[in-house]
């Protein structure tokens, strides 16, 4: 029985449009980011996780629903730190399988310099910090209050992948790998945003899963960083091998 089965309507629709107001804001930071100005692209997402962190703490929102609760935080790391091994042990063997090391290469990590800043900065700080105190820590708490926990994972791994699409854009003509299997052309990148969205939908779907398991946003931000952060250095690896 989900938490919401005994509420009374006033409450439901409560919570309900505490989950409009954090799509809503989701909506707009997405479009803010992508389609306005760098500044915008760097800072827009951190702000708007942190405004949505305050707002639905004064919704009534409690750190543990919030993801963010101490006591949570020693079962969170270990989760974080089993996540984040196998990760660099798949990325790393997916870089050096010729097979599969064509996937890697990404235009936008063909240094190794620019690879490491973006792994230790850009990903955490703008990426994978934000974008689960949003998802999984905001949206996910919004959504447990309202509909339980069929509503967290469905809507939010569909939000999540949807969140992807305007990051997506020019994926397939970016990466030697996909734009191989897909093409380079409209349908091509058609069906590499399709592809993302899927993909990271199932993403957000397993980092549900660790928040829910380990109770704390720390094991879903450790996966999230390592996926992103792995990927990239071991993309500029790829180049590395590939040229040399």
């Amino acid at each position: 029985m989900s938490r919401t089965d005994n509420a009374d309507p006033p409450r439901r629709l409560h919570a309900w449009l505490d989950v409009a107001v954090v799509v809503v804001v989701l909506a707009g930071t997405n479009l803010i980011a992508h389609f306005t100005s760098a500044w915008a692209n760097v800072v827009t997402v951190p702000l708007a996780a942190i405004a949505l962190v305050a707002l639905m703490r004064r919704r009534g929102l409690g750190w543990a629903e919030l993801g963010l609760s101490p006591r949570h935080w020693r079962r969170g790391t270990v989760y974080a730190l089993g996540s984040v091994g196998i990760v660099l042990a798949a990325v790393g063997i997916g870089a050096l399988l010729p097979i599969t090391r064509p996937f890697f290469l990404a235009d936008r990590y063909a240094t190794v310099s620019g690879a490491l800043v973006a792994s230790m900065i850009v990903i955490p700080l703008q990426t994978a910090i934000p974008e689960e105190l949003a998802f999984r820590g905001v949206l996910h708490g919004a959504l447990d209050r309202a509909s339980g926990v069929r509503g967290v994972f469905a809507a939010g791994s569909l939000l999540f992948g949807l969140w992807h699409i305007a990051s997506s854009l020019g994926l397939t003509s970016g990466n030697r790998g996909l734009s191989g299997i897909l093409g380079g052309g409209v349908a091509g990148q058609v069906a590499g945003i399709g592809l993302a969205v899927v993909a990271t939908a199932a993403a957000g779907a397993v980092f549900t899963w660790l928040r829910r398991r380990s109770g704390s946003l720390l094991a879903p931000i450790a996966l999230h960083w390592s996926l992103n952060g792995a990927g990239a250095v071991a993309a500029a690896l790829a180049w590395h091998v590939a040229f040399r």
